[in-house]
């Protein structure tokens, strides 16, 4: 069977904000692009690699893409160009439909299996590749997703005058079933006639796709769901090149155990957080621990510390441990008006338990009033008492959301947080919470 997998990466990432494209941006040592177009042209089951890129890229590719020879010192067994795997570039288009069309036209005809993978997805597993490309071979389409683990919201809809969310709609229409809901990854894999219809559909229909799956749908035909890996992380913004660091240092202490117990101790779990409550009159402003002077306050069961919930979201995360909501539920008046801070310190102790503890943490507030920059020494003082660590392991900083949506008008707070967690058997040096 012949297999040929397209890696998307003609965009220039204009919601990183970066000087250049996410895509060449490097982690764990190792650029973003580099690690996709590996994971593919190492697999067994693919024939052949094409990668999309912006034409300036085309014109000047990086040199791991000139030659197989740019993978040998990294110890990567496989080969490219003149050894049995063809490798061509490309240009990308003005939408990634465009582009993968691009990249489509550019396949042998006798591929049978078309896979597609996004550039900026740098920790797709080999064995995620193959149940992908397996479930393609079986129903003609499949995508990787992961079942939805928060309550999901639709709203009632967009301003139609200027394609923004009112006032009316911004009110919950209804609750969505959440086990009928899954967040699509990449790779997505079809039948080599499959994704030729739906690309045809897509040149002649000004909807924008934002992945292939989408078209397939469109195009009337049946798409399986194959199950993602929260690994799989897509890198859009600065912050998460945060989790996306973790994950690499985490993956190469997996494969080479004895650097990782000879050299410092390395981190062994990764979890991210979010929390987001309304501002109202007439409640406190605690984050942290810490209560801030303002007019407005969180509206929650608890006292509605977007830093604390956030962190103990991430911290159960990182020892796969569900989320706050299981074991702290608002349903229960136990929790009450409960202190956050209390709630972190059982979880840090619950992770303790098994066997692992807090090595470092990292807070981003988004409220646009009032400045937290006054009181983030406290706070940063108050977690770290909570967690049983050293307060330089603790950052906390704050940022506006520039007056968009709820939280830019006011409206609402907001905190995404990330934790990393040691084993207690490798960090010996460090004091248990």
């Amino acid at each position: 069977m012949h297999v040929t997998a397209i890696i998307a990466a003609g965009g220039v990432g204009q919601r990183f904000g970066s000087a250049q494209p996410k895509q060449l941006l490097s982690v764990g040592g190792r650029p973003i692009l580099e690690r996709s177009v590996i994971a593919f042209a190492s697999h067994p089951d693919v024939t052949d690699v094409i990668v999309a890129l912006p034409q300036s890229l085309v014109d000047d590719p990086p040199a791991y893409l000139r030659s197989a020879e740019a993978f040998a010192p990294r110890g990567e067994a496989f080969a490219l160009r003149g050894a049995g795997k063809p490798f061509r570039i490309v240009a990308g288009g003005d939408r990634r439909q465009d582009s993968v069309a691009n990249a489509f036209a550019a396949t042998d005809a006798s591929s049978d299996i078309i896979v597609i993978h996004d550039a900026a997805r740098p920790f797709a597993s080999a064995d995620l590749i193959a149940r992908t490309i397996a479930a393609a071979v079986e129903s003609g389409a499949a995508v990787a997703a992961v079942q939805s683990r928060d309550t999901v919201k639709e709203c009632l809809g967009q301003d139609r005058r200027d394609g923004q969310q009112g006032r009316d709609g911004r009110l919950v229409k209804s609750t969505l079933p959440r086990e009928t809901i899954y967040l699509a990854q990449t790779p997505q894999a079809f039948r080599r006639d499959v994704l030729k219809r739906a690309l045809e559909l897509g040149a002649r229909d000004p909807f924008h796709a934002t992945d292939e799956a989408a078209l397939v749908e469109r195009a009337g035909l049946p798409v399986r769901l194959v199950d993602g890996d929260a690994t799989n992380i897509k890198i859009t913004t600065p912050e998460d090149l945060t989790m996306a660091e973790a994950i690499a240092a985490a993956q190469s202490a997996i494969r080479h155990p004895q650097s990782a117990m000879s050299g410092p101790a390395r981190t062994g779990r990764a979890g991210t957080g979010y929390d987001l409550h309304r501002l109202v009159e007439g409640r406190p402003l605690v984050l942290g621990g810490v209560t801030i002077p303002s007019r407005l306050g969180a509206l929650g069961h608890s006292d509605a510390d977007v830093v604390c919930h956030a962190l103990t979201d991430a911290i159960l995360g990182a020892a796969s441990l569900g989320d706050i909501g299981r074991h702290f539920p608002d349903s229960d008046p136990i929790w009450k008006d409960a202190n956050s801070l209390d709630l972190l310190r059982r979880v840090v102790q619950l992770v303790a338990e098994r066997g692992f503890m807090v090595g470092n943490v990292d807070v981003t507030v988004i409220l646009e009033s009032p400045k937290i920059k006054d009181h983030v020494d406290a706070m940063r003082a108050s977690v770290a008492a909570a967690m049983g660590i050293d307060v330089e392991r603790v950052s906390i900083k704050g940022k506006t959301n520039e007056g968009v949506d709820a939280v830019g008008r006011g409206e609402a707070i907001a905190a995404h947080a990330i934790a990393l967690l040691r084993s207690q058997a490798l960090s010996p040096r460090l004091p248990a919470p």
